[in-house]
């Protein structure tokens, strides 16, 4: 997959996740905006792949994790995040609650309305949403 691909597959599963979480979904709205920042995530470490160079054998086999902190270290996003973070005390907030997201809660039956409410909105917020400050790096 390339760059542009997960762009538009993060794309893609926010506005699946919020239909889901329109309709009362709240397990599968859950699941799909925790792949959402993935994704995102995934963009951005792609984006460091200069075209035609051969990609780190030890960060591509490390990239197939679904682990959200681990991302942000691999995207080279962890220190721009920490100092976001400390001078934003919301969008702290927000990561505080989207770096929990595990991707085993595709099997999850007890996802609450309001944990898919809370993950959605800490995603996806306009000012200080998880997603929309990941777009900027990527």
């Amino acid at each position: 997959m390339n760059r542009r691909q997960f762009q538009e597959l993060t794309k893609l599963r926010q506005r699946e996740a919020y239909i889901l979480l329109s309709n009362r979904l709240y397990a599968g709205a859950y699941y799909l905006i925790g792949y959402a920042i993935e994704c995102s995530l995934k963009a951005c470490i792609a984006k460091q792949t200069k075209r035609h160079d051969f990609p780190d054998k030890n960060k591509t086999a490390q990239s197939f994790t679904h682990n959200l902190e681990q991302l942000i270290g691999l995207s080279s996003l962890s220190q721009d995040l920490k100092r976001a973070t400390e001078s934003n005390r919301e969008l702290q907030n927000n990561w505080l609650v989207v770096k929990d997201w595990k991707e085993d809660a595709r099997y999850k039956l007890t996802i609450t309305p309001i944990e898919a409410k809370d993950l959605y909105k800490a995603s996806t917020a306009r000012k200080n949403g998880i997603l929309p400050w990941i777009k900027k790096q990527w």
